[in-house]
C-alpha cells in the first residue's frame, strides 16, 4: 500500500511539473530594436552614450522587468557595455522605449580604430546588441539586435 501511494504521488508530481512547464513556456519573442544613440557627459578616458531601445511585446501576458543590461559590438568587436536599474512593465500587445546608459572605454575605442585602419567615423558600421531584461527567476528575457549604426548628425562618438 505504501509503495502504491508513493507511485501515485510520484506520478502526480511529474504531471504537475509538466503542466507547470507548459504554463512557463515563453510566448513569441519580444521585438527589440535600437532606435537611437545620444551622447552623454563623459569622464576621463571614457565616453558615454545613451542607447534607446524600442521593446514590443507581441504576447498575451505583460512583461515586468527590473533592470536592463547591454553589450554592444561594432564591426565584430566589443565597444560598449551598460546597465540600468530601471523597472517597468510592457503591457500585452504594447511597446515601450527604454534608455540605457553605456560606457565606451578608451581601449575599446582604440581597438575599433586599429581594426579599421584609420578611424574617422563609426557611422554605418555593422553592430550587434545583446542584452537582457531582468525579470526574476523565470522572467528574464534575453535579446539580440543587429543593424548598422545611425549616429548623431556629426557621426562621431
Amino acid at each position: 500500500m505504501l509503495l502504491r501511494c508513493a507511485r501515485l504521488w510520484l506520478l502526480l508530481t511529474m504531471l504537475g511539473t509538466l503542466s507547470a512547464c507548459a504554463v512557463l513556456q515563453p510566448g513569441d519573442p519580444l521585438n527589440i530594436s535600437v532606435i537611437g544613440f545620444e551622447p552623454l557627459p563623459s569622464e576621463a578616458l571614457e565616453m558615454r552614450m545613451a542607447i534607446k531601445l524600442r521593446v514590443q511585446n507581441p504576447n498575451e501576458n505583460a512583461i515586468d522587468y527590473d533592470g536592463v543590461a547591454l553589450n554592444l559590438e561594432v564591426n565584430g568587436q566589443p565597444l560598449a557595455a551598460g546597465v540600468s536599474d530601471r523597472q517597468g512593465r510592457i503591457a500585452r500587445y504594447d511597446e515601450a522605449v527604454i534608455v540605457v546608459p553605456v560606457s565606451i572605454t578608451a581601449f575599446a575605442f582604440l581597438r575599433q580604430a586599429y581594426g579599421l585602419g584609420k578611424l574617422q567615423t563609426l557611422q554605418g558600421m555593422p553592430y550587434r546588441l545583446r542584452g537582457k531584461l531582468a525579470g526574476g527567476l523565470f522572467g528574464t528575457v534575453r535579446f539580440t539586435d543587429e543593424g548598422k549604426l545611425d549616429l548623431p548628425e556629426d557621426g562621431s562618438l
